[in-house]
């Protein structure tokens, strides 16, 4: 049975501090102050061998604005489900999307417990809008499912946003029966929002960074980009293709396109 309590009402779970976690690591390199002494131990052994990881983790988090900017603009998509959300940022998605179209409804889930913590910041929707958060686990899509549409219709299209996530799902064949099971419920005109971690800009630095986090306890799988393209297959990738965070439609500068990163994305509609 689902539990409907609201997020920000239900019981305090217990945080582990002794154990890493994906989601207070990239708060800390994202320069957050949510994060324990262990979270900050691994993200500086990271760092060490691969100080690219801060620049990724920066332009991970504005790739996501972008996205759900034209997701919420051009595309008029209404609904995300927001999967890995970890700890809240600036311009978490349900403020970007609110930002263009303040009745957009967002459900977050993350399964750490200080991430539950601050639902109730998560939570801050517009009047016209509307938030929840789901505790749940991206191994267990039916449970997502379910609650999800406590608050998304899911006879109207959905933004998808896997941001970060199926890295941490070690085997390709569940990360994308994973993706296909989530993608299967969603109507036609919906959207897949994916990207994860690369070993191709600096192949060396990325493969010892992904076996310092495998031996710290925060286990996490760097794909080649045509791994991540596969996550698209049956749906209608949008221009300009698969490409590091940095490069999906950057804003103009008068220093030319930015350097790529250690993560790849795309945006992709479900005919």
């Amino acid at each position: 049975m689902t539990d409907q309590t609201p997020a920000s009402d239900r019981p305090k779970p217990a945080i582990d501090t002794t154990t890493p976690h994906s989601a207070r690591v990239w708060n800390y390199w994202l320069g957050g102050k949510d994060n324990h002494p262990v979270d900050r131990q691994v993200g500086d052994q990271v760092r060490e061998v691969y100080p690219g990881i801060v620049d990724v983790a920066r332009h991970s988090r504005a790739f996501l604005g972008r996205a759900v900017r034209f997701l919420a603009g051009e595309a008029g998509i209404r609904q995300f489900l927001d999967i890995g959300t970890g700890l809240p940022t600036v311009d978490n998605t349900h403020e970007v999307a609110q930002r263009v179209a303040p009745e957009s409804k967002i459900v977050y889930v993350d399964n750490d417990p200080l991430v539950l913590l601050h639902a109730r910041a998560l939570l801050t929707s517009t009047p016209q809008g509307d938030c929840d958060y789901i505790d749940a686990d991206v191994r267990d899509p039916d449970s997502i499912l379910t609650q999800a549409a406590r608050t998304l219709d899911f006879t109207q299209p959905i933004a998808l946003m896997m941001l970060g996530i199926l890295g941490n799902v070690w085997d390709d064949g569940q990360a994308r029966a994973i993706r296909d099971h989530l993608m299967a419920a969603l109507p036609s005109g919906s959207y897949l929002v994916l990207e994860d971690g690369t070993n191709v800009v600096a192949p060396e630095a990325a493969a010892q960074a992904e076996k310092t986090r495998a031996e710290a306890g925060d286990p996490y799988r760097l794909r080649a980009p045509e791994q991540i393209a596969e996550f698209f297959d049956g749906l209608e990738l949008l221009e300009p293709g698969v490409v590091s965070v940095s490069r999906w439609r950057p804003e103009t500068t008068p220093w030319g396109q930015p350097d790529e990163v250690e993560a790849f994305c795309g945006v992709a509609k479900k005919p």
